[in-house]
């Protein structure tokens, strides 16, 4: 059985494509993280995907740089017009005042944005069905300390 990751992590690799944080290369991409401290790399062979995010590596779920894979390499299809929102946002820093509670982070988020009267239904609808194509994907996790 597959472990699925918060749902919070898609917004997460939204944030990834806004930014342009993401070098993609054959079999392996590099993610800098929003706050740009950290540098991940993401391998990937056939259905089998690693990364060295706390996430895939501690928690055994695809973290956010390996969803940003899944949407950049189109394994995951998205709405491309929705991206543009979470462009900038500091994750980092929204998760540390949240106590890592990633709900509220994106609660806090999806609120600015509907102070600014973006649609915010049609963004919880395109993460929903993102969440359900993971859950659908065939992948396997491989926990690796170092790539």
């Amino acid at each position: 059985m597959k472990k699925m990751p918060p749902i919070a992590k898609i917004y997460e690799a939204f944030s990834v494509l806004a930014d342009g944080r993401i070098k993609l290369e054959e079999n392996k991409a590099t993610i800098t993280s929003s706050n740009d401290e950290k540098q991940y790399t993401v391998v990937w062979n056939e259905n089998e995907i690693t990364s060295n995010d706390n996430a895939t590596v501690w928690q055994g779920y695809p973290g956010y740089p390996v969803i940003a894979v899944w949407l950049m390499k189109n394994r995951i299809s998205y709405q491309k017009d929705i991206i543009k929102y979470f462009k900038n946002i500091n994750w980092h820093e929204i998760n540390k005042q949240n106590k890592r509670d990633y709900q509220k982070g994106i609660e806090d988020i999806l609120n600015a944005l509907r102070e600014d009267n973006i649609d915010t239904e049609k963004i919880e609808e395109e993460v929903n069905r993102i969440y359900f194509a993971i859950e659908n994907l065939d992948f396997k996790i491989v926990r690796k300390i170092n790539n």
